[in-house]
Order: structure tokens, then sequence, then C-alpha cells
């Protein structure tokens, strides 16, 4: 399963952009399959006679291999102007469908098969969900480490279906050894209560509990069922909620994504092993020591903050949240004779969590709330909630209130002697120190955790002056207001675009200074010199730009050229196009056409020589999408373009080398190529360090730029540390800062 998830988050990346929801879409199937696959697993085993049960399961491991080899069905083309969440879950349903479901059902249904074979441990298999869990572990992260450097799509696809024949076989072998056991399970049954009871006392596996004195099986209360589900449904909206938070800012392929998950998974690893009866106390002491350092500075402005600080910090805070939450779920399990159904809630209140993320969040929140929200719910279901009443409760909620006030008294206290930001922060990191020792007083803790939390993401929200925050199936987009000094010392307003937390453009308001290019774009920079350099002959070009972002490149645009715009996220079309945020294309391109969609399928339908220039500004948050920086990617630009045509590539990134992926498909391909890697130095407001690489086939039209005393543009630096990526081989590790 763990390998399947990358493989098809990888597969279905190109068509959607690269954006993250990509992939917490993916986990929303992968969830919705897997309840669905316990559900099977439940009414097999409870429902069925055991024989009964081996001939249906075979029978439905023989319909999957309908669905084999695995791969993408072909010509799929997603939706470009509505949310694409439903297109993709039925691209996946088609795709990979029944298989995922046969490999869902095999950890609850190999597990009660199990329960009735008399092995010395059959009384209690939930170690075997621990053994399972490992696997996934394993699995994941042998994915960008092992497979992904070694093997392309096609071969992991070839792979994996290889590997899913034979894990079937096993599952038959399984049910054969079952079948001949067949006699003994009668004689099992009636003597496994007694013996499992005498084992269980004498090693203390299961806590008591309403499940029964020693794990006996006993009727299951609704207070229980919906406790098992909210320890399984917070998690499971933390890990989508932390995925989404923490890969806008880096690549999106899995390598980043992987990493809330391995902790998922780990924390089940754990749980469901011996050690969670002496470890599950200890996490749940630690984790409000840990959590005084995540408040107090990671809400207020992660961009103070180095980027791997910044990672430590969530990802400490999710480990401990989950260690709690699946501690406390591993703690209440029952006796295997109600496994089935507790493995059926802990999934159905997975893709509970899953669906809020992907279909109730965005809708409800225009940023990505349902995370801190989170944060504070894995603090109510902290272990001592359960011995509270309702009174109790409502006394403890006097506490947060009564805290409020003193940090209300604490900021009107210091604000006289600093500013009015400084003052609220003090505020906020005097409370969340206070907070701490009210760790045993649930609902005091968790309320007041809130509160902080609320108030430190407000104070970003106010300190960055936003005019519009809207989210989208492909991120955040915000637009700010900011003030710089102009040339002359006075104060002036400033518009900016983020995508996350990257400034994706900027414009200056007053009328002599709203055509001028700002950023990336700016005269000095190397687009700039380009039509500088190429001013004497460009009136009549046909221009192309991936990536619209605030619209400054339309700048450049002259009456006579013919510009084409191209941009995947409908919204940043609407901020780009709205004069009360950005005016670049109302003034300077107001004739340019827009095409929404993914990059590479709107070019594909490009009559071949059709663009002079073609501009490759796409950016998910901080990075390229991988898909368009591939050899078949090249390939089509340079199919596109006219035997003399410019291909302009902006690599400007914090944490991956693209220049060494552009290179290595130059050399290759034999194309001209010339980077520069600019810094201004000038004092000039709102020009800033960027990186670009232009490639040509003609190395002539290359040459006006080489020889320009305007800019420093050179030769490309040569790489043989890797290969050339391709749709079909992509490998971030070999690129890493």
């Amino acid at each position: 399963m763990f390998v399947l998830q990358p493989l098809f988050g990888k597969l279905l990346l190109p068509l959607l952009g690269g954006t993250p929801a990509v992939w917490n879409s993916c986990m929303v199937f992968y969830q919705s399959i897997l309840f669905l696959g316990y559900l099977y697993a439940h009414l097999l085993g409870t429902r069925l006679k055991t024989n009964h049960q081996i001939i249906v399961h075979l029978a439905v491991i023989s319909l999957s291999f309908l669905a084999l080899p695995v791969g993408l069905p072909e010509n799929l083309i997603p939706p470009t102007k509505i949310n694409p969440t439903f297109w993709l879950f039925s691209t996946l349903a088609l795709a990979i469908g029944l298989p995922f479901f046969v490999l869902s059902t095999t950890a609850p249904l190999i597990q009660k098969w199990f329960a009735h074979v008399g092995h010395h441990d059959s009384h209690d298999p939930y170690f075997l969900y621990a053994a399972s869990n490992t696997g996934s572990l394993v699995s994941l992260l042998s994915y960008p480490f092992l497979i992904e450097p070694n093997l392309g799509l096609n071969a992991q696809q070839s792979d994996w279906t290889l590997g899913y024949v034979g894990l079937c076989l096993l599952i038959a072998a399984c049910g054969f050894a079952l079948w001949k056991n067949l006699k003994h399970i009668a004689q099992f049954d009636r003597i496994n209560a007694f013996e499992g009871d005498e084992k269980l006392k004498s090693n203390g596996s299961f806590p008591p509990f309403e499940g029964g004195q020693g794990g006996c099986a006993l009727k299951l209360s609704l207070k229980t069922k919906f406790y098992w589900g909210a320890l399984a449904f917070v998690p499971s909206s933390l890990l989508l909620g932390l995925t989404n938070f923490i890969s806008t800012d880096i690549a999106s392929v899995p390598l980043l994504w992987i990493i809330p998950l391995t902790v998922y998974l780990f924390s089940f690893v754990v749980v469901f092993s011996r050690w969670n009866d002496k470890s599950h106390a200890w996490f749940v002491r630690l984790q409000p020591i840990f959590l005084i350092p995540f408040v107090a500075y990671a809400f207020i402005n992660p961009a103070d903050l180095p980027y791997w600080m910044y990672l430590f910090f969530h990802v400490i805070a999710f480990f401990f949240a989950i260690m709690v939450c699946h501690g406390e779920l591993a703690a209440q399990r029952p006796h295997s004779e109600h496994l089935t159904t507790y493995y059926l809630i802990m999934s159905f209140a997975g893709m509970l969590g899953g669906m809020f993320n992907t279909f109730v969040a965005p809708f409800v929140f225009n940023g990505i709330y349902e995370y801190p929200l989170m944060i504070i719910a894995a603090l109510l279901l902290r272990p001592s909630l359960k011995k509270l009443s309702l009174s109790e409760i409502g006394i403890q909620l006097i506490d947060p209130f009564l805290l409020l006030v003193i940090g209300v008294g604490i900021y009107f206290s210091v604000s006289n002697l600093t500013d009015y930001f400084d003052g609220v922060v003090i505020s906020l990191c005097v409370l969340t120190i206070a907070v701490y020792f009210l760790r045993q007083r649930v609902v005091a803790y968790a309320g007041l955790m809130g509160v902080i939390i609320s108030a430190a993401m407000s104070l970003h929200h106010a300190e960055s002056h936003t005019l519009m925050q809207e989210r989208t199936f492909f991120g955040v987009m915000a637009v700010r207001e900011s003030v710089l000094t102009d040339e002359k010392g006075h104060p002036e307003t400033y518009h900016e675009l983020f995508h996350g937390t990257t400034k994706h453009g900027a414009q200056r308001l007053i009328a002599t200074e709203s055509k001028t290019p700002l950023t990336y774009y700016s005269r000095p920079s190397p687009m700039g010199q380009l039509f500088k350099t190429f001013d004497a002959q460009n009136e009549n070009w046909n221009i192309g730009v991936v990536g619209l972002g605030a619209g400054a490149l339309a700048c450049y645009a002259k009456p006579s050229q013919t510009w084409t715009l191209y941009e995947i996220d409908p919204l940043v079309v609407d901020i780009a196009k709205n004069p009360a945020y950005f005016s670049y294309l109302s003034q300077c391109a107001p004739n340019a056409v827009s095409e929404i969609g993914d990059a590479r399928l709107s070019i594909q339908n490009k009559p071949d020589g059709t663009f002079d220039l073609l501009m490759m500004d796409a950016f998910s948050s901080d990075a390229v999408p991988t898909h368009l920086l591939t050899r078949e990617a090249i390939e089509l630009y340079f199919k596109k373009l006219k035997p003399n045509g410019i291909l302009a590539f902006h690599i400007t990134n914090r944490h991956l080398l693209l220049k060494k992926v552009v290179s290595i498909h130059a050399e290759q391909m034999h194309l001209a190529a010339l980077i520069q890697e600019f810094k201004p130095q000038t004092d000039v407001p709102l020009i800033v360090a960027t990186d670009w690489v232009v490639l040509a086939k003609n190395p002539e039209m290359l040459k006006p730029l080489q020889i320009s005393q305007i800019g420093s543009w050179q030769k490309m630096p040569l790489y043989f540390d890797m290969p050339a990526w391709t749709d079909d081989f992509t490998n971030i590790v070999s690129i890493w800062k």
C-alpha cells in the first residue's frame, strides 16, 4: 500500500500542476478505500462461516486481477474550471480501486483468522498491527531513498504488479492453512475464553475497562465507540493538515509529504507493541513541555525562523499529539471478539478526518486553520478527560478566562514600554509558559492553548495587513499591503501577492511607478536585461508566459506583440485582473490572452513553431512543479518555439538546485544555455535576487546577452552526478542544496 501511494501521487501530479492538494486528495481516497476494506473484513468475519470467508475472499482477489497491471487510464484530461477532487477520486477508483481494496482488507482479516488458529498468541493478535505498520513504514521510506532513485515509473508499476500477485498467493496460503485447521476451531473457541483470560490476567496485556476485566468480550457502549472514533479522527486530520502546512514551501513531490506519514505510521508501531504500557505515560507527560516552544514561535511569524527549525517545531508537536491519541487508542483496545469492530471504527474515523480536511475545511476556512484546530482537539483528548463530569469541565473553563484577563493586563503593562506587536508577543510568550502549569486540567489547558494560538495567528494576520485571502485546490493566495520608503524618504504603500509563505509579485501604487515590474522581474533583473537586449528586434514577437503571478512580466509587452498567459489556478487570474489589487495587466497588456489549466497540457495544443519567447515562471509556492522540468517537457517547449526561439526558465529556489536539472538537459540535448544568478547592486526598493536560465537551439540567439554589458550571463556549469529527469524518472534528493 505504501509503495502504491507515493507512486500514484507522482503519476497524478503532472496532471494537476504539482499542487500538495493532489497528495491530500489521494490520501482521502486511500482512507476511504481502507474503511471499505475494514467494513468488508468486519462483515465477512461476523456474518459468514470461516470456510465461506475463505471462498468469498479468494473470489474478490481474483476479481482484482482485472485492474492489473496498475496504471493511469490513457488520454486523461483533468477539469480546469472546477475543483478536480472528484475527478481525482474517479481516476484513482478506476486505476487502482480493486487492488487497493484487497490490500486494505488484509490487516483486519488476517488478524481475525489468526485469532482462530489456536496459536499461543491468538488471544491477542494486535501485535500483528504493529508488524503491519512496521512493514508500511519500511515500504514508505524505501520509496524516496531506494525505489525512486533507481527505478522509473514504468518499472515501478510492473514490479508492484508482480509484488501484488505474490501477496495474493500468500493470502491464499493463509486461507488454505486456516481451512486445514477448521476442525480444531470449534474446540479452540470453547477453550479460548478461559485460556485467553488466564493469560491476560497473568501478563496484564489489557487494562481493565468497560470492554471487560482483563479483556473479556462484553458489549461495547456508544461512549466507548465515540471515544475510539475521536482518538482516530484527530490524528488523521492532523496528518493531512500538517502535510498541507509544510509542503507548500518545498517541491510538491512525495519526499516532503512522507515525513508526516512516516511519523504517523511509526506511532502505530510503538503503541501496538509491548512498549506502549510504559511509553504512553511518558508521552503524556512530555507533550506539554515540547508544546511550549511550538506555541510560542510556530504561529507568530514563520519567516523569522530557519526552515529546519520551523519544520522541527511542527513535526515534534504532531508527533506528541498523535502518540498521545494513538497510545490511548491502543490502551483501550478490546478483546479479539471485537477486533474487526475496533478497526472498523478506527478506519471510519480516519476517513472522516481526511474528508474534513479535503471537503469541509477548504470551503469553511480561507487558510489552513484546521491544523491548529486539531492540535487543540488533540490536547482535549488527553487521558484525564475521561474522568471529568460536565460540571468539572465547566469549572475548568474558568481558568482560560482568568489567564486571558491576566494576559491582557500584561499587554497593557508592556505596551507603553515597547511597540504594539512586541507587547502582544511578550504577552503570548508569558501565557504560553504559564499555561504549562495547567497541564493536568485538560479542558483548561486545551482552552487556553486555543486562545494563545488564535491570538498568535491573528497577530501575524494583522501585522501582514492582508487585503484578501482565499483558498483553492491549489493553495492559499493572499494579497497584502505593505509600506516602503521611496527614493525621497517618504512612506509609500504597495501590494504583494503571496502563495503560501512565498512572495509571487509586488506592485507600487503611485502612477509614476505602477507600470514598473518589480521583484524577480525588475528592469535590472535577467528578464529586464533580456527585453532590453532584444528591444530592436522583438516588435512582433509571439510570447508565452507560464505562471501569471501578479502579472508584472506583462509590462514588458509592446502593442504589436502577442502575449499568451498560462495559469493553472483561476483565482490567480482573477487577482491579477482586479485593479483593486494589481493593475499590471489592465495597464500594460489588456489584450493578453489568459488560458487556465496545466501549462504542458495547454501548450501541447498550440501549433508547432508558435512562440519567439517562452518564459517558464510556474511555481507552487517556492517550487517549480517537477513535471515542467523533465526532458519531455523541454522537448515540447522547443517544438512550440520557432527555430530561433528562446526558452527562459525562472529557477529561483531556497532549497533545490534546479540549475543542475536544466544544465543536464542542455548538455544532452545540445542546447545553448546561459545562466545569471542575479544579485541587486543598488538599494532600489523591491528589486530582489533571482536566478534565470535561457536556452536556445541556435547559439547565435544568445550571443547578444553574453556580450551585453548590462548583465552577467555565464555559461551553464556542467554536472555528471545524476541522470536526466524524465517523465518516467525524477529524484528530488539529488538536487537538495
